[in-house]
């Protein structure tokens, strides 16, 4: 591992500890490793989403441990030791090993250095009485799935049977998936080029590509040129939803908003796969600079444009769009498997707010469609809120949207469920909620 070569292990924990530190603070882990120096930020990446993946165990079992709370970087050192040592199956390092370098790494920071016996004397017992603590801990939730409560009461009322597996998909790492550019080259050829170099790829869906080992995106034949990106098979699907339907109109070139834009992903795929005008919004100028480095990587154009997607008087040139792509700002809990930190930023207040975001939105955009147009409501939440309670709200007060054959909720390596809105899984992707609307005549 990266942390081995580039800096000892005392370092690397105390950077992961205070990383964690700022996560709980209420930073995400993005914001807070873009500040980690280049060649000790893989290192800790891996050693952070390590722990926040068993977060929850390890603040179960430092209260066994400790009488009273600690001090908040104390408690973060404690957390990160713990949760690294904590799971026999993944031990990164020897557990002796940890302790004595989380000890070290007290015993050389200033803040920390009078709290290093504490330190090694919680971490010891811990060695000691290992088996019993892990038994005794496991009554406790938290602990045994590593998600707040909150979240793990959720799943539990919007999947009765699902939630465990839901729940275990999430502390495992996701997948690293690739979609194809096929206009530029065939998903066999490029699977090829990549088998000649010694890589191994499986085929998903129409254009992804499932890596058996990921990689860095500059070291992937093909990315620089533009051939490939990036994108979750279950995120693949918005395009071909799109173009499923749309290429049974006789429209000779589609005109297509892409309301919540940013990174390009779905842009991108749309002018892939179609022949299309493309509209793609984004509220924040730094996000669009993103979306025009991705089509300029991929050989692609659209008009981009930084604006407040519900703000349509300042932005809209009076043309109605054939489709409508809403990929609505969520709680993201559908891609917790890629950024462990969510599940302990967000809040339980937040996903009623942001249902009611999702729904303005919709209202505001609805307008904008032609009749006989499609609009593509998608969110990367496994929530209900967020996603089929959102459409039937919307449908309820909206006589002229009708709902066709749609996805629904998207459970990661889960069977689907039956409903209105029928929930699918196919394949290991992340959680997704897509609902196609139709505007009548």
């Amino acid at each position: 591992m990266n942390s081995k070569k580039n800096a000892p292990l005392w370092q690397q924990l105390l950077l992961t500890a205070q990383a964690l530190a700022d996560v709980q603070r209420g930073q995400s882990a993005t914001q807070v490793l873009e500040k980690i120096s280049s060649p000790s930020r893989p290192g800790v990446q891996s050693l952070l989403f390590h722990v926040l993946r068993r977060l929850g165990l390890a603040q179960t079992l430092l209260k066994k441990l400790a009488k009273q709370s600690p001090q908040k970087p104390v408690e973060a050192l404690l957390c990160t030791a713990l949760a690294l040592a904590c799971d026999q199956n993944a031990l990164m390092y020897p557990p002796h090993t940890l302790v004595s370098q989380a000890v070290d790494a007290a015993k050389k920071t200033r803040l920390l250095k009078n709290s290093a016996p504490f330190i090694n004397a919680c971490l010891r017992r811990f060695l000691r009485e290992q088996d019993s603590l892990l038994k005794d801990v496991q009554t406790s939730e938290l602990a045994q799935w590593n998600h707040p409560q909150w979240w793990i009461h959720q799943l539990k009322k919007d999947y009765p049977t699902q939630w465990p597996d839901i729940l275990l998909a999430n502390n495992s790492p996701a997948p690293m998936t690739m979609r194809v550019n096929t206009k530029r080259i065939s998903v066999m050829d490029l699977q090829k080029n990549w088998m000649d170099a010694g890589m191994t790829a499986t085929l998903v869906g129409d254009a992804g590509l499932v890596l058996k080992q990921p990689l860095a995106v500059h070291l992937i034949p093909g990315f620089l040129d533009g051939l490939c990106s990036v994108q979750d098979w279950g995120a693949q699907k918005a395009a071909t939803l799109l173009k499923e339907q749309l290429h049974q109109k006789p429209i000779k070139k589609w005109r297509i908003l892409d309301a919540c834009a940013a990174p390009g992903g779905k842009t991108a795929h749309l002018l892939e796969v179609m022949d299309c005008e493309v509209i793609a919004l984004d509220i924040d100028d730094r996000r669009c600079l993103k979306i025009n480095e991705n089509l300029d990587r991929l050989g692609l154009q659209a008009t981009v444009l930084a604006a407040d997607a519900q703000k349509t008087e300042a932005w809209w040139d009076r043309k109605l769009f054939d489709a409508i792509l809403l990929d609505a700002p969520c709680s993201a809990s559908g891609i917790v498997r890629r950024h462990p930190d969510i599940r302990w930023l967000r809040r339980e207040s937040d996903i009623a707010a942001l249902a009611l975001q999702q729904l303005r939105m919709l209202e505001s955009l609805w307008p904008l469609l032609s009749p006989g147009g499609l609009l593509l409501f998608c969110t990367c939440s496994v929530f209900h809120a967020e996603g089929q309670d959102v459409v039937q709200a919307f449908l309820t007060h909206n006589t002229q949207a009708a709902i066709l054959p749609s996805p629904g909720h998207l459970i990661p390596n889960i069977a689907g469920a039956r409903g209105e809105v029928q929930d699918n899984a196919i394949s290991d992707h992340d959680g997704f909620f897509y609902a196609l609307l139709q505007k009548t005549d």
